[in-house]
């Protein structure tokens, strides 16, 4: 199992921080970045092969690849996508195609989280389970901007989107999961429909139709997690707050 962070957003609503550089180096404490943070807590479950998809702003990765291996004691892949302007994240998970085979933890690239997190996703594996185990937020109130899920009887996925009304959702997807070898074919063909539909649809709309063709996935919660998604400047401040926590 490698490491998978995806890393090619732009990060626009946190300008001017991310006017030369892509969101994942915008820094949280001192001069540790998002991306630190995301290799940090692969390193600490013993992930020492990461794949990172860049696009907006990517030479800026580029540059810091042999010091952020050498910080983190890993090696650093970096895969382009050339469409990170122009089309969502579903796209880029699919451009990583390859490297599924292999199973990845994926860690979005703009959140920030103890490595609790990987610990808990590595600890349910199930070599007869769902192809797919996802983070899952039990205890944060909900709102609009939240990735909700809903579960089925059976504790697996039943509904995955932003549009879920929060009483109906069971918590929140914080950017974390693990995808299995196995379900990396189906994965890849769910992805692809995905952004053939729509260019502006998230992984997590792939992780749906992965679903919806009949394939498991199970939401795993977390217990009690400090973690935040940085999307702009208020959640830039509550990351450098978590940062210095984990």
């Amino acid at each position: 199992m490698i490491g998978l962070v995806l890393a090619a957003g732009a990060g626009r609503r946190l300008r001017p921080y991310t006017d030369a550089v892509p969101k994942t180096l915008v820094p949280v404490d001192g001069t540790t970045t998002i991306l630190d943070v995301c290799l940090r807590n692969l390193a600490a479950v013993g992930l020492r092969q990461v794949v990172v998809v860049v696009g907006y702003a990517r030479q800026a990765v580029e540059v810091l690849r042999p010091e952020l291996e050498r910080r983190h004691g890993v090696d650093l892949e970096l895969v382009v996508n050339p469409h990170a302007e122009d089309r969502n994240n579903a796209y880029s998970l699919w451009t990583a195609r390859d490297h599924l085979r292999e199973g990845v933890l994926l860690v979005n690239g703009d959140t920030v989280h103890p490595p609790s997190v990987e610990e808990t996703l590595l600890a349910h594996r199930d070599p007869d389970g769902p192809g797919v185990l996802l983070a899952l937020d039990t205890d944060k109130s909900l709102a609009d901007e939240e990735m909700k899920v809903r579960v089925d009887a059976r504790g697996h996925l039943a509904r995955i989107t932003k549009t879920m009304a929060p009483s109906e959702a069971a918590g929140e997807y914080i950017g974390v999961s693990l995808i299995e070898p196995a379900a990396a074919e189906p994965l890849t063909e769910a992805l692809r429909a995905t952004w053939e539909r729509d260019h502006g649809l998230y992984y997590e709309d792939g992780y749906q139709e992965y679903a919806d063709r009949g394939r498991l996935v199970r939401p795993v919660p977390l217990g009690p997690t400090t973690w935040v998604e940085v999307d702009d400047h208020a959640d830039l401040a509550r990351a450098r707050d978590v940062a210095c926590r984990c």
